[in-house]
């Protein structure tokens, strides 16, 4: 009886977020560490992604090699986002799990080697979990913070009210809403803020 030839498992592809926020620096020593790990898991590095001289702090429109990064990802080119630091990431916790959610959406998984947070685990999942409870609190507190503020405003006579947006801006919103883009993804296009795309989101349902 012929024996079933079985198929080897495919082989994680890696992608490598390197970045430091001034030319002066260098990536060379996270980009040594992250391919011994990436040689010791047998992960095929497929692309290394540089960000030189730029801020964790700016937006990804800021930083080119991250924007590029996740546009490879929605094309499934790699299954895994490898980066030194949680801060080579981002420099808000809420800005790492909106980040988090949208790799996770296209299932992609971060290793992140500092904090020793590695998503394909069950326990690198569970630390992922729990970061997820810490940005509700810190979302939390923001709101409490903001309507606090709010209400001394309020209290003092100040005006309160966002400007509105034209209906040209609503109307290219909606557009690219039924193009399949993601909230991010249209605010980037539409030159607005992710809130405002989600307000637009709601009224159109």
């Amino acid at each position: 009886m012929m024996a079933t030839k079985q198929s080897l498992p495919k082989s994680v592809r890696a992608a490598l977020y390197l970045r430091v926020s001034t030319s002066e620096q260098t990536t060379d020593n996270q980009e040594v560490a992250l391919r011994e790990v990436a040689a010791h898991c047998g992960h095929l590095i497929t692309k290394v992604y540089r960000d030189h001289g730029v801020s964790g702090a700016k937006g990804r429109d800021k930083r080119p090699q991250f924007d590029a990064m996740l546009k490879d990802a929605s094309r499934r080119k790699f299954n895994v986002v490898m980066a030194w630091s949680v801060d080579r990431v981002s420099r808000s916790l809420t800005d790492l799990l909106e980040f988090l959610r949208e790799i996770h959406a296209l299932k992609v998984d971060l290793y992140l080697h500092t904090q020793g947070i590695d998503t394909t685990t069950p326990t690198g999942r569970a630390m992922f979990q729990m970061m997820g409870v810490f940005g509700e609190l810190e979302r939390s507190l923001i709101q409490e913070r903001i309507k606090a503020g709010l209400d001394r405003a309020r209290a003092s006579g100040k005006r309160l009210g966002r400007p509105g947006i034209s209906d040209e801006v609503v109307a290219n919103i909606q557009q690219l809403l039924t193009q399949g883009l993601t909230i991010v993804e249209v605010a980037r296009e539409a030159r607005v803020g992710t809130s405002t795309v989600e307000r637009v989101k709601r009224r159109s349902v």
